[in-house]
């Protein structure tokens, strides 16, 4: 059975694209990433699986109920973290995770303890007193907390520093062995690359490419910016250069091959300075756009 499954889903808001024909199959026990820029539609999709709005064209489904008929009963057995998270501010955090154990009639206090512990989260503390990294802890927590099937995340780690981040990984890694399947949401690619068995790519409403995420890792890309002295020639040329861009005596290039080949074409030459860094998502995007054009 399929955790999230859509067909040809699509939102307009009056003449302003939200998504179109977005099809989804999000295997159950997988931890699967739905990357893209900031407004490709990301949060759009979210909502519509959560039921905050309803689509224009297509249907989707949660463990092959119906997200808009089957909403409550569906949303029994799914958790959510907000890229954006507020809550009652006069409230402590404990008060809050027992006020949302009474939705799932569950004694949740030895998981709310767990996972304020494994977090460094002070349960007494009320959440107008909190830092925005805190009270994405207590998001975490309240998403955790009934031990859900499905892990619905926006943009989960804005506000969480490199620590906790990584106990936040921990703590997914470890619901996943458990059998819960995460439906992971980010701009951030090495997010991606790091927790994810498989991933959606989505610009501009649509689903660009559908990978696995072995298949990404050998691509390998990375951004190179090459500065040659100024009476160099200011060129590069090898294979499994993809893009290319030169200003003044400055290459800029995306790469996917051998960085060991690279280097060694580099130390041919007079450059000035090199620097290498993981590529921009809207650059691999761009990758393949070009592909799907030949």
């Amino acid at each position: 059975m399929y955790a999230i499954k859509t067909t040809n889903l699509t939102k307009y808001y009056g003449k302003a694209r939200g998504i179109v024909e977005v099809n989804l199959e999000v295997p159950e026990g997988t931890i699967f990433g739905f990357i893209g820029p900031n407004g490709a539609g990301k949060s759009t999709t979210i909502r519509i699986l959560l039921n905050f709005i309803y689509p224009t064209e297509g249907s989707a489904q949660i463990f092959g109920q119906n997200c808009v008929q089957d909403t409550k009963k569906i949303k029994q057995s799914i958790g959510y973290i907000p890229a954006e998270v507020s809550y009652y501010d006069d409230m402590r955090a404990r008060d809050l995770f027992q006020y949302s154990a009474k939705f799932y009639n569950q004694d949740c206090t030895d998981r709310m303890n767990y996972l304020a512990d494994r977090l460094d989260l002070d349960l007494n503390r009320k959440i107008d007193d909190m830092s925005y990294g805190n009270k994405k802890k207590v998001a975490v927590v309240q998403a955790l907390l009934h031990a859900p099937k499905l892990l619905i995340l926006d943009e989960p780690t804005g506000g969480l520093d490199p620590l906790i981040q990584n106990r936040f990984f921990e703590l997914l890694k470890e619901e996943n062995q458990n059998g819960t399947t995460v439906f992971f949401s980010s701009h951030v690619l090495s997010e991606v690359q790091k927790m994810c068995d498989k991933v959606a790519i989505i610009k501009e409403g649509r689903i660009l490419k559908v990978e696995n995420i072995e298949d990404l890792r050998q691509n390998k890309f990375r951004t190179i910016r090459v500065d040659f002295a100024k009476d160099e020639h200011s060129d590069l040329n090898l294979s499994g250069i993809i893009q290319k861009e030169i200003v003044n005596n400055s290459v800029k290039v995306l790469y996917s091959g051998e960085i060991k080949r690279l280097l060694y074409e580099l130390s041919q030459l007079n450059v000035q300075n090199v620097t290498i860094e993981e590529p921009s998502l809207e650059e691999i995007f761009m990758h393949y756009y070009e592909k799907e054009g030949e």
